[in-house]
């Protein structure tokens, strides 16, 4: 593309003239398709197009709201220069940021120290890679035109959003709630994106889980009783429908949807609060330290709401009936167990936070490093759909490795009103599983819990693109 842009866009005399006015001016020229000194959106998008340098519609209307400074809904040639100037001057920001040793030219070795210090570790190999896509001469190194040609139609002011293509997003909700929260730039803070952001993500996630919820309800119920009734997919189903209808498959949605949005609140204010423990000298947080802050928020999260867990499988596992609402199994649980009752299976699921948000990060990583070296010739953007593959295979990893945990958890909650013997505790719990029906009785219900993850993840991401628009989301 970089080429591309330097031969055709900016001529070589103009991309060597002193004077940046003359490039911008053949560049307005290039995108007046209809040759009225002015450019709308649609010019904007269709000539960038044709030049062979689409952005996407978010990009392209962010450079338009950034530039159209008398608000027409056109861009007359003053303001594309000055727009272009004002980009020019961050981008020489970020350039000098990565140019360590100020020599003019950026090379592999100071890209992996710069990321390293935004917590990103990568090898010299995918640094290289990463500036292959930019570099126009072949020399492996790139120099301030290179970088300004490449970056100009980018729309990302810092070093810190260029890098942000790889953001681990956790807006594909698959119904379990252990991941790292998301990273907002300085900008998304200020701005207010941040909280839209989470908003879209929250609506997408109900939706998500609603849609999905007869799978998850199946899935608790082959947990609890699975060992007993050697219950399978279709027959569970049928169970399910001749017990309570139809509508019983939704039973204990209402609590898991309820519960994103305090949970997703104080995860968020809470990692916030973490990082800051964590930050080093320079004011940044490592690839650590994330994790930790992470998994500590998650933790405090957990905590806050898992009386809403307890409640969601209660509900899930009653019989039609049994509870005429959440308010009433909270009752009912208080009047007959008492205050603990709320946090039985507490620990393993705090427990399980650790294997899942660690192997869900480590595969992801793997899995970005992976495409850099084989994929990454022409741009370090992997795209959506890299982007949906990656997340959703490193979460499916993350629930394999903590299932067991999950599961002890899950028979913990249900235990007082379906065992009718003894309340074991997790070690007696799982002896007892171990024992009775063996390692794989450990993943009873993982088969309805990986079936709803492809539908999972495809509503949450056609929910969220939705939101995104309409709260007007960049």
């Amino acid at each position: 593309m970089l080429r591309f842009l330097r031969g055709f866009v900016l001529p070589e005399a103009a991309c060597e003239a002193p004077d940046s006015s003359s490039r911008y001016e053949s560049l307005f020229k290039k995108l007046d398709l209809n040759e009225d000194g002015r450019v709308d959106i649609a010019e904007l998008q269709a000539g960038l197009k044709a030049l062979g340098i689409p952005l996407g519609d978010d990009a392209e209307k962010k450079i338009f709201k950034a530039g159209d400074t008398n608000q027409d809904g056109k861009l007359d040639i003053e303001e594309f220069m000055n727009y272009l100037k004002d980009h020019e001057k961050k981008m020489k920001l970020a350039f000098k940021s990565l140019d360590k040793n100020n020599d003019g030219r950026i090379e592999a070795s100071e890209v992996v120290q710069s990321l390293k210090i935004l917590g990103i570790d990568i090898s010299i190999r995918q640094a290289e890679k990463i500036l292959q896509s930019i570099d126009a001469d072949g020399t492996m190194s790139v120099d301030w035109n290179e970088w300004r040609d490449h970056f100009l139609f980018n729309p990302a002011t810092d070093i810190q959003e260029i890098v942000r293509y790889w953001k681990h997003s956790t807006v594909l909700d698959i119904g379990d709630s252990l991941t790292i929260p998301d990273e907002f730039t300085e900008e998304e803070k200020k701005t207010g994106q941040w909280w839209r952001q989470l908003l879209a993500g929250g609506v997408a996630g109900a939706v998500s889980r609603t849609g999905t919820a007869p799978l998850d309800r199946l899935k608790v119920m082959m947990q609890v009783h699975g060992s007993k009734s050697k219950m399978n997919i279709a027959g569970g189903l049928q169970q399910m429908v001749k017990e309570g209808g139809v509508r019983s498959l939704w039973r204990g949605n209402g609590v898991n949807v309820v519960k994103i949005a305090p949970e997703t609140a104080i995860k968020f204010w809470a990692y916030e609060q973490y990082k800051k423990m964590f930050l080093n000298e320079d004011g940044k947080v490592g690839t650590v330290e994330r994790f930790i802050s992470g998994s500590l928020a998650g933790a405090t999260a957990q905590t806050s709401i898992y009386p809403m867990e307890v409640l969601k499988t209660r509900l899930a596992v009653g019989k039609t009936g049994q509870y005429a609402g959440m308010f009433d199994c909270a009752k009912k649980i208080l009047r007959r167990e008492g205050v603990k009752a709320f946090y039985k299976g507490y620990i393993p699921n705090i427990l399980g936070i650790i294997p899942y948000a660690g192997i869900d990060l480590a595969v992801y990583e793997a899995l970005k490093k992976r495409w850099l070296e084989k994929y990454a010739t022409d741009s370090a953007n992997p795209g959506v759909l890299v982007l949906l593959g990656c997340g959703t295979m490193s979460s499916t990893c993350g629930q394999l490795a903590s299932y067991p945990l999950a599961l002890i958890r899950t028979r913990m909650q249900a235990q007082a009103m379906v065992e009718g013997g003894p309340q074991l505790n997790m070690v007696g719990l799982f002896q007892r599983i171990i024992a009775k029906e063996g390692f794989f009785g450990l993943y009873r219900g993982i088969a309805p819990n990986f079936m709803k993850v492809l539908p999972a993840v495809s509503i949450s991401y056609v929910v969220y693109e939705k939101m995104k628009e309409n709260l007007g989301i960049a």
